[in-house]
């Protein structure tokens, strides 16, 4: 039974051993968790740590596993199509590789980076970092490839390819006969074993521990208010002020810039925002793809993608590409506009709940890249020429623009402003 501990103290200022909350700069004391437990900030319910015992022996040989499939869903055909006596055959690649043919590189470039080298990179990434801990020797350049690992993660989209595939496969059983390659089962393995080696794995035991001091006798619950900073990278608590008197500009463990809140984070997301709104409309005015069948051309935007699959009776379907690809942008993009207006009049209504729709839209966002998997995967299987085939439109530029730029957006917007001006808890 996994347990979780929920409610940490809030602390006094002499405390020492102190964690800050990267949603809402609480700061709590670090306790002892029981095996599998997960600690949880008192103030916004955000995940601080967890303890996860022997997590080197349990995660190096999932993530060796996950190579070892990964090698093989980008070598094995992935799904094939039949149609009469033609076969076509496709790996992982061809949606990329068919993006540049159809004269679309900007989104071949997306789905490869996507959906092929950043996944690689965390895969090979921890097994070059777990492999020498096992065997008792620190890797070289090791905090530069953790942080390399922790900027990549949330741009490494399997699930979301994985679902990709399963709506392209659904929509070409009508069209021919879809026949599974090797490729697909071991990719869909590698979904589950790279799910639980992440789930084995306590990054918190790899950082070298650093304990600093207060360099004030200011008092506080928030690291803010103690004139203390927390590293995005590595969690590490730090005084903004050195012990020579100069403002610390980096992280003395991991290297990495810090910054009190994130630098222009209201300018930025508004710029962004405004742009995907721009972009939003022809996302969805212009077509995302054409569809070939016996000489007659069938334009679909993504609406009329999704009536057309209600039409057939796949409402299951057409829901998921309905909240995929309209939905969670357009509440993305309306929450983010929330969020800032309610930061810029300092607002301090329902601060908590403000946080959990930031923690929504942060988790939700990649999944509109759906759209664009199940399009590559589509452009890159059907390809009969006249017959059949599939050719991608401009509207699928525009809503991919309107996806990272959202994606963008949430990562430049700082939750802890949300609390700067609350009396909760404070």
């Amino acid at each position: 039974m996994r347990l979780y501990q929920k409610n940490l103290n809030p602390l006094n200022h002499k405390d020492v051993g102190l964690v800050a909350c990267h949603e809402c700069d609480f700061l709590h004391r670090v306790k002892s968790l029981p095996a599998g437990g997960k600690a949880f900030c008192v103030r916004c319910g955000a995940f601080l740590y967890k303890h996860i015992p022997n997590s080197v022996d349990k995660a190096l040989p999932l993530y060796l596993a996950a190579f070892i499939l990964f090698i093989l869903a980008n070598v094995f055909p992935f799904v094939s199509l039949k149609l009469g006596s033609n076969i076509e055959e496709n790996v992982m690649v061809s949606g990329t590789l068919a993006f540049f043919r159809y004269g679309m590189g900007e989104l071949g470039i997306l789905v490869f980076i996507t959906g092929f080298l950043f996944p690689f990179l965390v895969i090979t990434g921890w097994l070059y970092v777990l492999l020498p801990i096992k065997l008792g020797y620190r890797p070289w350049k090791m905090t530069k490839v953790l942080s390399m690992i922790q900027r990549v993660s949330p741009w490494s989209l399997l699930s979301v390819f994985m679902l990709g595939v399963l709506i392209s496969y659904t929509k070409l059983l009508d069209l021919a006969t879809v026949i599974p390659g090797v490729a697909l089962f071991s990719f869909a393995a590698l979904l589950v074993v790279s799910t639980a080696a992440h789930a084995n794995l306590d990054i918190s035991q790899l950082w070298q521990e650093m304990k600093f001091k207060p360099t004030t006798n200011r008092s506080g619950n928030t690291a803010a208010e103690r004139d203390m900073i927390v590293c995005h990278g590595c969690t590490l608590l730090i005084p903004k002020v050195d012990l020579d008197g100069t403002l610390r500009s980096e992280c003395p463990r991991c290297n990495n810039p810090i910054h009190s809140r994130k630098p222009n984070s209201i300018t930025r997301t508004f710029a962004l925002v405004v742009t995907a709104i721009i972009l939003f409309i022809p996302a969805n005015v212009f077509p995302v793809m054409t569809v070939v069948q016996l000489g007659r051309d069938k334009t679909n935007t993504i609406l009329s993608g999704v009536i057309e699959l209600i039409e057939e009776g796949m409402w299951v379907l057409a829901m998921i590409i309905f909240f995929a690809s309209i939905v969670v942008p357009a509440v993305k993009i309306i929450v983010l506009c929330f969020l800032l207006v309610s930061v810029k009049r300092k607002s301090n209504w329902r601060t908590r709940d403000r946080t959990l729709l930031y923690r929504v839209i942060e988790i939700i966002g990649s999944w509109s890249m759906v759209d664009i998997f199940a399009i590559a995967t589509l452009i890159g299987l059907v390809n009969f020429g006249g017959m059949s085939s599939v050719i991608p439109g401009i509207g699928a530029t525009f809503f991919a623009s309107v996806v990272i730029i959202t994606i963008f957006a949430t990562q430049s917007f700082d939750p802890r402003l949300i609390w700067d001006n609350s009396t909760r808890l404070k």
